[in-house]
């Protein structure tokens, strides 16, 4: 970032040539037509020039920041072509006044000289004074020809008084002039001001400045996401990005009065080896934005996943087994991003040393109380430090249980003993067999207190990885998909914090059946290695669950669990989503769906540490995925397990359950015995088994109001919104009719609603009773009265149509989403259920999808039982429990038909 790097552009008048332009402006006649004229001359220029930036950054797609540079080269060049037409055409003035001045600075990227291809041209015209009707001809006449010319300009005018006055005010145009450069015009006047600035403005203020620049990067930062591991990030300001690197040279710049980023070395801010990771990190960076610019054709900063695909194949990446180009760049681009945060840990720390201030601490995270015992480390203005460079390398050990003791005392660990950690990380490798080191990273991974945040110091220090291998190799990956908010080693880590959160009791409101499990599970150090192994083997290619079941098996003895532990360990690796997909994909009152995944799980012990391991694993994936349906389809699936558990074979049969039900409702409504036995004859035994009590009282009075209504056919419909799975209940009370679920499911398309899940009852006497829960586009219920209103009048027309409405053609899919690629897949579950019908498809999550499911069914001859739909960002898996007309499971010829109509309807 030092002041126009044009030293690293070569060739540079194959990009402009100057002179021979200003030859060319020269030698043009006077006339009307001289603006428009000279006009053109630049356009041509500014147009080739650009052509010609973007045609070597197709070719040395690596070098963004010299290709930043050759922007900024190119801007400046028109700029001062510019000035010089107007100055000397189109407004001479041959013998100007002292107050006929004008000094041009850039500012902002224009100033640093670091250009992307649609960056801002931010420029600050300095003039000694206002309303002087030369300068203010001038200026306009130059802006308007910048803006002819397609460039977006940016711009103020300010005298040097005002300068320094709003820069005392206004810490974003301070920075903006701190990183001023003078482009053209009277040097002598930009010079004048920015000492009067410098003298001002900047002399005895530096803490204010450092402070406001750390709480501007922390409301960016939280604005941004807060993490610099999101699967879309913004390069420009999000965190790990170029804007973060920009800070560090602010605060150099105005602390120290640094000219560029090289003599950060100088001030001690950085030694040699970091400062070449902020070239190379920065470098990188550049070359990404960059690259981002001209994908988009505008000035774009967040790297969607439409534009990751495209980035990758010019940056030249290529799939490797197990892991595709794009998945290999992204990881690329995340490693650059934490080598970003881990300067800029030791950047602020080793500022706040130099500065001097006690209790100020601008980098990590601070966990502090008095320290027991230092076993050798020592304590420097209350953080952990060592004794001498070489404390670590004497003794590997102490890699480990330096960030042990950091977290059983509370302390923050010292800038110069992480510099030490990283610098010394490879000798982790010689002690990985060591007993006391795998005895402290157990302690570690097992604490309560700070346990995330000292992993993520681990993590930074590259001790983590080192420690842990296979850990390594997940660090900064992320998968390409729209579920995962997170790469593998930041999603790890926020599931073990969750754990160790749940463990301190503080989420018993959001998570109250883990809370309560995890007092009394047998041994929480198997739980939190699970947790910390359950994604290790992802993007090695084949089923990650199972080799990460063989990564327990070796790594369970060397952290010190016994056989039976690491048996365990592993067992909980191999089938973490064993619970999520049984409670999201399956019919949790259908007998066979508990019956299978009891003999899976086996034991109560077992059931425990699933729910738990089940519960972080889903809350760690991002903001959002955790909602309280899943909540109440993990407890329901939990309750029924757990019964079967341990109650054995003595478990009440399927009449008694059913018996049961009646009776709660019954003295529920306060009923006579022949009113409850007469509306208990009327519906199934599946209705009782399925639907919760609440839902059955509802049910119940909507029946008995909308029969007691003599003479209205029309359909009864209700919404409600349901508390404890936090959606909407659609309950439709009407005539049994071919096509029903279909007429529905098209309905609630049409109305914008997705469906969560469905469940499908026909009484004994010809009436339809389906209970849905649908949700808005945003996951939330539909509390707003008119919304409910819509989609009510929607089904009624629906359901009084004569003829079965045409299924919902997709829409055309943005070009985000048309970034990811999914065949569709129809798959039967042969042994999923002993009476009906078990189909999955996995296909595009879009809007109508579901709608044209229910009309291939339809179509096919088959019939809707309960529909149960998940989605995992852009997927969707929508599972069907399917009868034929008869009531009776499909045979071999029909299940055929419906898997190939329902593979037709999600591919069209």
């Amino acid at each position: 970032m030092q002041p126009l790097r044009v030293g690293d552009v070569s060739d540079r008048r194959s990009i402009i040539d100057r002179r021979t332009l200003a030859d060319a402006l020269a030698a043009l006649p006077n006339g009307e037509a001289l603006r428009d004229t000279g006009v053109a001359l630049l356009k041509t220029a500014n147009e080739e020039g650009r052509a010609e930036i973007a045609r070597r950054l197709g070719e040395e797609p690596y070098r963004g920041r010299v290709h930043a540079a050759a922007y900024g080269f190119l801007s400046d060049q028109l700029v001062r072509l510019a000035f010089d037409f107007v100055t000397e055409r189109l407004y001479p003035n041959a013998n100007p006044s002292t107050g006929e001045r004008i000094a041009i600075a850039g500012v902002g990227g224009t100033g640093r000289g670091e250009m992307a291809p649609f960056s801002d041209l931010d420029l600050m015209l300095i003039v000694p004074a206002r309303k002087n009707a030369w300068t203010e001809q001038v200026i306009e006449a130059l802006l308007y020809i910048l803006w002819d010319l397609g460039m977006k300009v940016g711009q103020s005018v300010r005298t040097p008084e005002e300068l320094v006055t709003l820069s005392q005010k206004d810490m974003a145009i301070r920075t903006a002039i701190l990183e001023s450069r003078w482009i053209w015009g009277d040097e002598p006047l930009y010079d004048m001001a920015i000492a009067a600035f410098r003298r001002e403005v900047v002399e005895g203020s530096a803490a204010e400045f450092v402070a406001a620049k750390m709480d501007e990067r922390d409301v960016r930062h939280r604005k941004l996401g807060d993490s610099r591991y999101l699967v879309e990030p913004n390069v420009k300001d999000g965190k790990g990005g170029l804007r973060d690197l920009h800070t560090l040279y602010w605060i150099g710049k105005y602390v120290f009065n640094v000219r560029s980023p090289a003599e950060l070395i100088d001030t001690g801010l950085f030694d040699a080896r970091e400062f070449r990771r902020f070239e190379r990190a920065e470098r990188f960076l550049w070359s990404v934005r960059c690259h981002l610019h001209l994908e988009a054709g505008r000035a774009e900063e967040r790297l969607g996943f439409d534009m990751q695909r495209q980035i990758a194949a010019a940056m030249n990446y290529a799939d490797r087994p197990g892991k595709s180009a794009v998945e290999r760049f992204m990881q690329f681009y995340f490693l650059n991003a934490k080598v970003v945060g881990d300067l800029t840990g030791v950047f602020l720390a080793q500022l706040d040393e130099r500065m001097g201030r006690e209790g100020r601490r601008f980098a990590l995270p601070t966990i502090r109380r008095r320290p027991k015992r230092l076993e050798g480390f020592q304590l420097d203005r209350g953080r952990l430090s060592i004794p001498s460079p070489e404390f670590l390398r004497e003794d590997p050990v102490r890699l480990i249980k330096m960030f042990r003791l950091a977290q059983r005392e509370g302390l923050e660990i010292h800038p110069d003993a992480m510099r030490a950690a990283a610098r010394e990380a490879r000798r982790v490798d010689d002690v990985r067999d060591h007993h006391e080191a795998n005895a402290l990273f157990l302690d570690i991974l097992t604490g309560r207190e700070d346990t995330d945040t000292v992993l993520r110091w681990m993590n930074e220090a590259s001790v983590f990885g080192r420690f842990v291998p296979d850990f390594g190799k997940v660090v900064a990956q992320m998968q390409f998909d729209m579920y995962h908010h997170y790469t593998v080693d930041e999603h790890t880590i926020r599931a073990i914090g969750l754990t160790a959160a749940i463990d301190r009791g503080e989420l018993k409101e959001d998570h109250p059946l883990a809370s309560a499990l995890i007092k009394q599970i047998a041994s929480r150090r198997l739980l939190y290695v699970a947790v910390l192994l359950h994604d290790i083997a992802k993007g090695r290619g084949g089923d990650h669950s199972e080799l990460g079941a063989d990564i327990a098996d070796e790594l369970g003895p060397r952290f010190g669990l016994d056989a039976a532990e690491t048996e365990t360990a592993a067992w909980l690796v191999r089938h973490h989503l064993l619970m999520s997909a049984t409670a999201f994909k399956r019919d949790l009152a259908d007998p066979k769906t508990i019956e299978d995944f009891v003999k899976a799980v086996k034991s109560p012990e077992r059931l425990k540490l699933l729910l738990i391991l089940t519960v972080v694993d889903i809350r760690a994936v991002g903001p959002g995925t955790w909602t309280d349906w899943k909540r109440s389809l993990l407890r329901t699936l939990y309750e029924a397990a757990e019964e079967r558990l341990r109650l054995g074979h003595k478990q009440h049969g399927r009449s008694e359950l059913v018996a049961d039900k009646k009776e709660q409702l019954g003295r529920k409504l306060k009923w006579t015995a022949e009113t409850l036995r007469a509306h208990g004859k009327r519906l199934p035994d599946s209705y009782w088994l399925a639907e919760p009590l609440a839902w059955q009282v509802a049910n119940a009075r909507q029946m008995a109001e909308a029969e007691a209504m003599m003479g209205d056919v029309r359909p009864s419909i209700i919404l409600a919104s349901d508390k404890d799975t936090g959606a909407t209940r659609v309950t439709i009370f009407a005539h049994d009719r071919p096509g029903l679920f279909a007429r529905i499911t098209t309905a609630l398309s049409l109305a914008g609603a997705s469906i969560i899940d469905a469940r499908i009852h026909t009484t004994r006497d010809g009436m339809a009773l389906d209970n849905l829960l649908i949700s808005d586009q945003q996951n939330r219920p539909y509390k707003d009265k008119r919304r409910r209103e819509r989609i009510e009048e929607r089904l009624q027309q629906a359901l009084a149509a004569e003829a079965m409405p045409a299924p919902p053609a997709f829409e055309k899919m943005s070009a985000r989403d048309e970034a990811f690629r999914i065949a569709p897949s129809v798959m039967v579950a042969a042994g999923a259920s002993t009476r009906f019908t078990v189909i999955e498809v996995h296909a595009r999550d879009r809007p109508a999808l579901l709608a044209r499911l229910a009309h291939a069914i339809f179509a096919a001859g088959a019939t809707v039982h309960s529909a149960h739909v998940t989605t995992y960002g852009e997927r969707a898996v929508d599972t069907f429990y399917l009868t034929g007309a008869d009531g009776r499971k499909l045979g071999g010829e029909a299940t055929e038909a419906v898997r190939a109509a329902l593979l037709d309807a999600a591919s069209a």
